[in-house]
């Protein structure tokens, strides 16, 4: 029995043996069919589990169609009473509508769908002891809090840090180091804590206070007036942690989803001070790359980064797609986040080919490109500010 299957089913299937995987007795259930052909289509949801229990196929025998709201409020609260006897982890059920023509015509978001809704049912929570308050620095600069924390295990993983957001949330929390604090997962995914056991807070339990300079590269932090999040000043090609969050960044799934650009590798092209900004990946030529750190003459990356980008987009799409990919994804990976923006980088809207993308994508060495709302301590937009109007999302 693993302590956490959904991570022990995952590291299996990614093993380069693949009799590593077949001797785990890996199980799964099928929830959907994703793409059909030939004569047969399924009409509703519902059909298509049939189907799937014909083939010999496992489908959860708990599955039913409900007939209105009441019976869905029904179902969620018998699940939730037999969830200790499932004999696997859920952390909520799924309401979708059942007609498939009706799902088409609903669609989707970037990452939720219109026509389904999870209800999650209450997060595992424990207690356990702050050690200390780290400061992260994102892509855009953002200090974040993190808490280090004395490990404890909750929702099945070891929980030892949690996000505390922002210096609001701290104080709203009215946390401090040395502290017996409640964790939980939110979702049962990222580690939060909740709330502060304030009878067992110890004398002298020490404040949290924002840093006066960036942790990361020692700039000044500004913590203006009409921002939640404190920010450091000094810009990615100042400060390391703001350039290696930009090229994960550029590098993820909703941007270039460049395979193989991960955290190691974007750690020693910043350490060894290769790359400042996303456009000087065009730059890296075989024999630098070579030189790194399980890299060679057989990595995907031999021939250029340039090459590798290249080859990877045009691959994934067909001709008439591709040009409208590279316009959506190079804005995204650039951090603009909004339609407003696209008119001042009116070089992004050219040709989409190959040769193109370097030169378009040297716009990332405008600093700060995007609009950011106006937003007071509360966390609510300033009726002056900026409004963003439509968020830019992949659309291949």
């Amino acid at each position: 029995t693993l302590v956490n299957p959904r991570n022990g089913a995952a590291g299996s299937l990614r093993q380069l043996d693949p009799r590593l995987t077949a001797a785990r007795p890996l199980t799964m259930y099928c929830y959907s069919i994703g793409w059909v052909e030939g004569a047969w289509q399924p009409d509703s949801h519902t059909e298509a589990l049939q189907r799937l229990a014909q083939w010999g196929l496992r489908v959860n025998p708990l599955s039913q169609a409900a007939e209105n709201l009441e019976v869905c409020e029904r179902y969620i609260e018998d699940i939730e009473q037999r969830r200790p006897e499932l004999g696997y982890d859920i952390d909520g059920v799924v309401v979708k509508v059942d007609s498939l023509d009706q799902q088409r015509r609903l669609g989707a978001l970037t990452r939720t769908l219109r026509w389904a809704i999870a209800y999650k049912y209450p997060a595992e929570e424990a207690t356990t002891r702050l050690l200390g308050v780290e400061f992260q620095v994102g892509r855009t600069g953002a200090i974040t809090p993190v808490a280090r924390l004395d490990p404890v295990f909750v929702g099945g993983v070891t929980v030892s840090n949690a996000t505390l957001h922002n210096m609001d949330e701290v104080g709203r929390l009215d946390v401090r180091v040395g502290d017996t604090v409640m964790v939980r997962r939110a979702g049962d995914v990222i580690p939060q804590i909740t709330s502060v056991v304030g009878n067992k807070r110890p004398k002298g339990a020490r404040k949290v206070a924002l840093p006066k300079r960036c942790p990361a590269c020692g700039s000044d932090i500004d913590y203006g007036d009409d921002e939640v999040v404190a920010r450091c000043v000094g810009g990615p090609r100042v400060c390391p942690a703001q350039r290696k969050e930009g090229l994960r960044h550029f590098a993820s799934r909703l941007a270039l989803d460049i395979e193989g650009l991960g955290d190691k590798l974007i750690e020693q092209l910043v350490e060894r001070q290769l790359v400042e900004l996303p456009a000087d990946l065009f730059a890296l030529d075989r024999d630098t790359l070579a030189g790194l750190e399980r890299m060679g003459e057989k990595s995907p990356y031999a021939l250029s980064m340039r090459a590798t980008i290249m080859a990877q987009t045009g691959a994934r799409f067909s001709a008439s797609d591709r040009r409208q990919f590279m316009v959506h994804s190079r804005l995204f990976s650039l951090g603009v986040n909004h339609e407003r923006a696209f008119q001042s980088v009116p070089s992004l809207a050219g040709d989409s080919a190959g040769g193109a993308a370097a030169e378009s994508l040297s716009a990332a060495r405008l600093q700060d490109v995007g609009i950011r709302s106006r937003r007071d301590r509360n966390g609510r937009r300033s009726p002056d500010g900026p409004r963003p109007r439509v968020s830019v999302r992949r659309t291949g």
